[in-house]
Order: structure tokens, then C-alpha cells, then sequence
């Protein structure tokens, strides 16, 4: 077999090229850490940042020039927390179903989010908060059995020794003066190797990696800091080819990515962090968008935005609440389940058990009538409409007798059934999944 075949193979390809330069690297071992992060499905990413006192862009508001640099760093004098309820949120969390929870250490803006000893930028010396938001929120989605991710920026536009910083004064060429960049990369690395220590993230989320090199940044560095003091550590895509997952933004992929495994992050208005922005996607948007990333593979990664004082704005709450419920009704078509059929074989969304005997369909909206298969080979053993128990029958269409071509698969659902978002079907297979490829005729 040729040697990208082997990768395919293996679910590798998409990051393989910086994964197999390195020394005793276990293709086996990568599979087994990262099958929780396949099965997970969906997570929660946390936006909470200083940028929530006056609900402007997170970083980049002052990066733009929509603000000045010495606004946007007074709003840490109204960072306060003084609502922040970390049990809340974490069971919030999971009462959306989700696996996993990514918040954020640091962003672009270099504010620290826990009590860092690399500098004095944090909530915990220079906002009233006075307190490490990391530490609690984690301790409390363990005690869910909720995966622990943190995000961390490799950028830090508040650092006077980083190239960019304030975007125009203070550039400089890294090759021309790596005494300096090696003073910013001491500090960056201090702090990754700080919060691995702190807090043992399960799962590294990182950003910012498209101002630098490989290299320059010392990802394979950075990646052996990480796995050394916690081996199991699973880390994004984002460090310049030596991640193991690969995280699309905003932007659904229309057809299935070519990379095992992937996570779509996504917005729950148009913005990250607390902003003055009511676009807030519905439960039905965030439902079907969530539903046809786990039927190509992927996960959704679904972020809020907590205020300054830690709460939650309401549609928020209730958005995660939604899902929830829906997951609760739902979930045995989600957890635990890979991609389903190909296009062409069903128009619609469609995930498998891992044995590939039970096929689960979903009907956005309110769907009723005819939904049909085409080209299962397979006998259908039973129709049921998920969370339901309704039992469907299904009617066999073209099949001739003596043709090996399977007929066509209708399935009548009526409107009694229809879910408020997405209904799902379970179809019990004879077997594991046998599909027709051919183009019909006597072949």
C-alpha cells in the first residue's frame, strides 16, 4: 500500500507531514486520545475577556483602530466577576449535552485570565475581579465529567517584545533580532508550560499562529512541553502543522472534509465575546448546523460570551437550553456515532452506530410525508421515530426480482411525529450498511 493510502488509512493525512517528522510518535496512541474528542460531538467554547465591559470586538477592536489601545485596557478597571458562578456554568454546560468546554486563558490583547507570574497582565492583579477565572471552572466541569480545554493565543499584542505590536510601531524582523524574539518566546512558552501545570487542560485550543512560522514559534517545541507534562493532551490545528485536529470558522463546509477529525467553531450571534450584537442564531439554526457537522464527521464547537460581572446573556441560556432538551430526546443519534451516508444516498443529514447497523436520518423542521433511501442493499428491520417509539413502515419501490439493484426505500412519516427542530429516525439494519454504487441498468 502506497504511503498515503496508509495515512487515509489511518485518519492522519490532514496533519500528517509535521505529526511523522517527530521521534516515537505512535499513530496507534494518537487514535486512542483522540477517540473521547470523536465520540464528544459537541463543546462549548467560552469567550470571557475584558473586551465585555463595553461589549467591543474582542483584541481587535483596538488592533483596527476602532478604539485606542489605552480605551480598550481601561475596561480592565470594570472586569469584575461579581456574579461569576462557575457551577452554574458548568452545569449549564452540561445540561446542553455537551463533552467538552474550551474557555479562554488569554487572547490577542495579552490579558491573562488566571494568575499568570510570566507578567502582571491578568484579572487577578489588574481588575477587580481579583480572582483566577480557570481554576474553578474547571474543578467544576470534572465534577460533570466534562473534557477541560483551554485556549491560548501565541500572539500577544500587549507585549512590547512581540513584532506586531499595536500593529504599526514596534515592528520588527524576527531573523534581524531574535535576541528579541526569543525574550517573547521565553514568555509565551512560560506561560503554556504555566497553565499545564495550573490547570492540565485535556485539550489545547490554539490561535493566532498564522503571524509565524513553524520555526519561529517552535511548535514541535511547544507540542513536546504540552505532551510531556500531560501525554494524553489533544491540541487543534492551530500550531502551524503540529496540532491533531483541524478547526473550520464560522464557515460550514458543504462537502465532507477531507481530514478525520474535525471541529467547526461557531458563533452563537456574530461575535465571540459579549458584544452589543442581537443576531442571535435560533435554536433551530444552532440544532440543524450541529447536526450536519456530526453527520460529516466533525463537532460543533458552540461559543458564548459571559459579561463583565460573569453571567450569561439570556438567549444564550436559553439557546444551550434548547439544545439540551434536544439532545436529551436525540442524543443516541449523536453521541457515540460516526459519518453517515454518502451524498446522493439520502437528502438530508445521516450518522451510523459504530457498527454500522443502525442507520439514524434527521428531518429538519417540522417535516412530514415521504422521506426516501436510494441504494441500500440492506433489509430494513424497523423504522422508529427517535424519542418518539412511533413505529414506521417502510415501502420497498422498483425492486425487480431478479436484479441484484436494491429498489428504493420510502419511509411515510406523519406530522404527529414531527420534532420542533430536527426529527430523527432510527433504522435498524439487517446488517452492517451495504450500499448499491452502480448506475443503475443490468450492472
Amino acid at each position: 500500500m502506497k504511503k498515503m493510502n496508509v495515512l487515509l488509512a489511518l485518519g492522519l493525512f490532514a496533519f500528517a507531514p509535521a505529526i511523522f517528522s517527530q521521534k516515537n510518535i505512535d499513530p496507534k496512541d494518537i487514535r486512542e486520545k483522540m477517540q473521547w474528542f470523536a465520540d464528544a460531538k459537541l463543546g462549548i467554547f467560552i469567550h470571557s475577556g475584558i473586551y465585555a465591559v463595553n461589549g467591543v470586538d474582542e483584541s481587535w477592536s483596538f488592533y483596527n483602530k476602532k478604539l485606542s489601545y489605552a480605551d480598550y485596557m481601561k475596561q480592565l478597571n470594570g472586569f469584575t466577576l461579581k456574579k461569576y458562578d462557575p457551577a452554574y456554568w458548568a452545569g449549564l454546560i452540561k445540561e446542553s449535552g455537551a463533552r467538552y468546554a474550551v474557555v479562554t486563558t488569554k487572547h490577542h490583547d495579552g490579558v491573562a485570565m488566571y494568575d499568570t507570574r510570566m507578567n502582571g497582565l491578568s484579572i487577578v492583579k489588574k481588575a477587580p475581579a481579583k480572582q483566577d477565572l480557570i481554576k474553578p471552572l474547571f474543578e467544576e466541569l470534572r465534577k460533570q465529567n466534562i473534557k477541560c480545554g483551554a485556549y491560548y493565543s501565541l500572539i500577544d499584542w500587549s507585549d512590547n517584545n512581540y513584532p506586531a505590536f499595536l500593529k504599526d510601531s514596534n515592528r520588527y524582523v524576527v531573523s534581524k533580532d531574535y535576541d528579541r524574539w526569543n525574550r517573547f518566546r521565553n514568555f509565551f512558552q512560560g506561560q503554556i508550560k504555566e497553565i499545564n501545570t495550573m490547570f492540565r487542560p485535556d485539550l489545547w485550543w490554539f490561535d493566532g499562529d498564522w503571524e509565524h512560522s513553524a520555526e519561529e514559534w517552535e511548535s514541535q517545541k511547544v507540542r513536546s512541553i504540552i505532551l510531556s507534562g500531560n501525554p494524553k493532551a489533544i491540541i487543534n490545528g492551530r500550531l502551524q502543522g503540529y496540532g491533531d485536529y483541524e478547526t473550520p470558522e464560522q464557515n460550514f463546509p458543504v462537502t465532507r472534509p477531507n481530514y478525520h477529525w474535525w471541529e467547526l467553531c461557531m458563533t452563537s450571534n456574530d461575535n465571540w465575546g459579549f458584544h452589543n450584537d442581537n443576531n442571535w442564531k435560533t435554536p433551530y439554526e444552532i440544532i440543524t448546523i450541529f447536526v450536519d457537522a456530526v453527520a460529516n464527521g466533525g463537532n460543533l464547537l458552540l461559543d458564548i460570551g459571559p459579561k463583565e460581572d460573569g453571567t450569561l446573556p439570556e438567549e444564550q441560556v436559553n439557546i444551550l437550553k434548547e439544545l439540551g432538551a434536544w439532545n436529551n430526546k436525540h442524543g443516541e443519534a449523536i453521541f457515540n456515532t460516526v459519518g453517515g451516508l454518502p451524498q446522493g444516498h439520502f437528502y438530508g443529514p445521516s450518522t451510523l452506530s459504530k457498527d454500522s447497523t443502525t442507520l439514524y436520518m434527521f428531518l429538519h423542521g417540522k417535516m412530514n410525508g415521504p422521506v426516501m433511501i436510494k441504494g441500500l442493499k440492506n433489509k430494513v428491520e424497523e423504522v422508529t421515530v427517535l424519542g418518539n417509539g412511533t413505529k414506521l413502515q417502510p415501502k420497498i419501490v422498483g425492486k425487480i426480482s431478479w436484479s441484484p439493484i436494491p429498489g428504493l426505500v420510502y419511509i411515510d412519516v406523519p406530522a404527529s411525529v414531527a420534532d420542533n427542530y430536527v426529527t430523527v429516525l432510527r433504522i435498524k439494519l439487517d446488517k452492517p450498511l451495504n450500499l448499491y454504487k452502480g448506475s443503475g441498468g443490468l450492472n
